[in-house]
């Protein structure tokens, strides 16, 4: 109903701009929802992106510790099964690696959950996302010379309109990795601006709320890997 969405939206913190501290956290937000409702089904769904980023830069050596809003964090260090849906559907291609075999599934996922609750922009956002990781692994590929179809994912959900030269472009001439990642955020945090579901207290305002905290906690990890430690400031 359209009172119950418009109490469960106006409850919620306002998120400030991209590189502002997060209003609230995911666990405040599933809380607040129910993770086993349908919009806590939706934004969890959000939220498992984040848990799965965090799982790769754990298992990369890139950070010591874990706090997924999803996952277990046993399944985030990867000493505990994922969730069945997010195994292959399908036997994978021999040069599917086994990162993108897990994107595949989540992927595919996340675009039923949009198609079964009624989420239109769970949906575009697959299909932007989706392009936008398959066009960084092509401009990865071809720096390094190699043939980048086999790293696509999920190319049949992927948008085909969007233009992603500008992105491409601020990713390739970043002077360190995680100025690249800081590209590619604002490229997410852009495109959400452009197709939320401002005022129309849908329960896509609320996905499109998940994915600003989201996002709003990625540049966070950013900046907080560039600090430098205490015994490099000693």
């Amino acid at each position: 109903m359209r009172t119950d969405r418009y109490y469960y939206l106006s409850a919620l913190p306002a998120p400030g701009d991209l590189g502002s501290a997060a209003p609230m956290g995911p666990a405040q937000l599933l809380e607040h929802l129910g993770e086993e409702t349908p919009r806590g089904r939706l934004v969890g769904t959000v939220f498992l992106l984040g848990d799965l980023l965090e799982r790769e830069a754990f298992l990369a050596g890139e950070i010591e510790e874990v706090d997924p809003a999803v996952l277990t964090v046993r399944q985030a260090r990867n000493e505990a099964a994922l969730p069945d849906f997010l195994a292959p559907q399908a036997e994978p291609e021999p040069e599917t690696t086994v990162t993108d075999a897990l994107w595949e599934a989540y992927f595919r996922h996340t675009a039923e959950v949009g198609r079964t609750l009624g989420s239109p922009l769970l949906c575009r956002w697959v299909g932007f996302e989706a392009a936008l990781r398959n066009a960084l692994a092509e401009a990865r590929a071809k720096r390094l010379g190699i043939e980048g179809t086999a790293y696509l994912v999920a190319a049949d959900l992927a948008e085909t309109g969007e233009d992603f030269s500008t992105v491409l472009s601020e990713w390739a001439a970043a002077p360190t990795p995680l100025a690249g990642l800081r590209a590619t955020l604002r490229a997410r945090w852009d495109w959400l601006a452009v197709n939320d579901a401002w005022f129309s207290f849908s329960d896509d305002e609320l996905v499109a709320y998940a994915l600003r905290l989201m996002l709003l906690e990625q540049w966070r990890r950013t900046t907080r890997e560039e600090e430098p430690s205490a015994a490099e400031t000693a």
